[in-house]
Order: C-alpha cells, then structure tokens, then sequence
C-alpha cells in the first residue's frame, strides 16, 4: 500500500477507508441474513420442513456472528432466532 502524503487530512483518508470496509463486512452479513430467512418461509411454505430446519441452524449461526460483531445488539438478534424459530416449529 502506497504511503500517505503528510497533510492534516491523512487520519480522515485512512478512516474513511475503514469505514467503507466495515460498511461492506456488515453490509454482507445483513444480506446473507436475509436471503436466509426468506429461504426459510419459502420452504415453510412449500411445506418442506427438512429444509427448513437445516437452514434455521444457518440463520442462527450468522444471526449469532452478526451479534459477535456488534452488527446487530445481542437481543435484536436473539429476537431474531427466536421468531424465526418460532416459525419453523409452527409450520410442523
């Protein structure tokens, strides 16, 4: 990586990069979260249980990383799993 030119603004450069980086980490989790979850009542509504439930442990495993991350506060997430849950067990 190319040294920064010494100025008054090098810290607000460099931030800006970080922030744009972390911007995308958490923008990709939240994606991921949500092509998830509309896979789950997608195959809820294909009554497909078996799938359903192998794609709730996905969910919760990225539901719980974006928590480790601070994406989302730890209960948004745990009220996340627990409707998502909530779901696929109504649905047998």
């Amino acid at each position: 990586m190319a040294k920064l030119k010494t100025g008054r603004h090098t810290s607000s450069i460099k931030e800006l990069r970080k922030s744009k980086k972390r911007q995308k980490f958490n923008k990709d989790i939240k994606e991921g979260i949500k092509l998830v979850i509309k896979q789950i009542k997608k195959a809820i509504a294909n009554k497909s249980t078996d799938e359903a439930k192998k794609l709730l442990s996905e969910a919760v495993s990225k539901l719980d990383k974006a928590a480790k991350h601070n994406i989302f506060h730890p209960n948004a997430t745990n009220r996340k799993k627990s409707q998502i849950m909530r779901l696929v067990n109504s649905s047998k």
